[in-house]
């Protein structure tokens, strides 16, 4: 597969199709970090859904099946909350095939429960964090998940970027590969950092300036223009002299916004702000909402969104753009009032990729504005690991790659 043409490092990995598989007992680490309802439903199978094609491979493949996951921050120990449990009803629907659940995901029963299976079988195993040693990256943890497995399959691409049992301590112990998700999402930042079609737009958001300087500074060195919104916006906008009132401000990363300002001058690509915002007193639901009549927000306000004139001129940088990569919202969409700006950049991808555009999102809350506004699917393509994405966009070699790399 492709690797990113500016990756010194390039790694070699061996790919699903590439293993001979039939009768095998072969370990899954897949991304089922789903977000779970007070009922204990799956609210967003997406990820789950995006593994379904590895799964059906292994499963016509012969192989048995054990697939293994985290879900939220248990501390280490078993917490219902925090089941899996909801995962395996909900993969057991989409692969329309049973799925067996086993309440742990190391130990002689787990181990069993993997042997009896059929080939094509599957069974999913209990959270990988109810124990400490996945998050410590502990050596007899990772056997003990080894012993699961024939072969180990890593699919997780939301968790590549985590040196974790589950992702780094397995391949040790086991002949590995990267499973079709993987594949698939190498391929399009591949592309990305690659050779994309141009113009190529960035659209840059979220709460924090911090989170995203070094993917900022990568893609400066590709695109043609980036526009930037969110909350990190505001440090932006002050790092130009811009009143912001009390909008969120990074007071340490003033001089780091100003430093992308003056590379994206340097580089001749256009860096655009927003031009007005939909601002509040305070930040809550029934707040009363006012559209600044320019990029200065009166100092008893707080942005909390880009306003109809920024839509409209963000909208039309998108429909000039032949490839985009969108992370970040535009605002606190979580709250409906606060929301246009973000569903209205959905709106605008979804617009693009219909006429011929190359769109890649990645990142949790961009994914979850894509569903909000039911959008999902018009995208070329989402990202199911929003840090991974980036660090990778850094040019950062992922850890869990790096541990299968011949």
């Amino acid at each position: 597969m492709a690797e990113p043409a500016d990756n010194k490092s390039a790694l070699k990995l061996k790919r699903l199709q590439e293993m001979t598989l039939k009768g095998k007992r072969v370990l899954v680490r897949v991304d089922f970090n789903v977000p779970l309802s007070k009922a204990g439903k799956v609210e967003d199978d997406t990820r789950i859904k995006e593994t379904v094609p590895t799964i059906k491979h292994l499963m016509e493949a012969g192989a048995k099946i054990a697939l293994v996951s985290h879900l939220g921050r248990p501390k280490g120990k078993p917490e219902a909350k925090y089941s899996l449990k909801p995962a395996a009803a909900a993969l057991e629907k989409l692969l329309g095939a049973p799925v067996a659940f086993v309440p742990d995901c190391v130990g002689a029963a787990a181990e069993k429960a993997v042997s009896s299976l059929k080939p094509g079988g599957v069974a999913l195993m209990e959270n990988l964090r109810f124990h400490a040693g996945e998050e410590a990256n502990d050596p007899d943890f990772a056997k003990a998940l080894s012993k699961l497995g024939d072969f180990f399959v890593q699919d997780a691409f939301g968790a590549i970027h985590r040196a974790h049992a589950s992702t780094v301590g397995v391949p040790k112990f086991l002949p590995g590969a990267i499973g079709l998700l993987v594949q698939r999402e190498l391929e399009f930042l591949d592309r990305v950092i690659g050779n994309p079609t141009r113009p190529f737009l960035a659209v840059i958001g979220g709460a924090k300036v911090s989170d995203k300087l070094g993917v900022l500074h990568k893609l400066l060195d590709r695109v043609d223009a980036v526009v930037i919104g969110g909350g990190m916006a505001y440090t932006f906008l002050q790092a130009q002299g811009v009143s912001i009132g009390k909008s969120l401000l990074e007071k340490d990363k003033l001089q780091d916004a100003q430093g992308v300002v003056e590379k994206a001058y340097a580089k001749k690509v256009e860096c655009l702000l927003p031009a007005d915002h939909v601002a509040v007193r305070e930040i809550k639901a029934e707040a009363q909402t006012t559209v600044t009549q320019g990029m200065a927000i009166p100092p008893e306000l707080i942005g909390v969104d880009i306003g109809p004139h920024t839509i409209e001129f963000f909208g039309e940088q998108i429909a000039k753009a032949k490839t985009i990569f969108w992370n970040g919202p535009m605002g606190i969409f979580e709250i409906e009032a606060f929301a246009k700006g973000s569903l209205a950049i959905a709106a605008a991808m979804a617009e693009a990729t219909q006429k011929g555009a190359v769109t890649i999102v990645g990142g949790g809350d961009s994914l979850a504005v894509l569903a909000k506004a039911g959008l999902s699917d018009q995208m070329t393509h989402c990202s199911t690991g929003g840090g991974a994405s980036l660090e990778l966009l850094e040019g950062k070699i992922l850890p869990g790659l790096a541990a299968l790399a011949s």
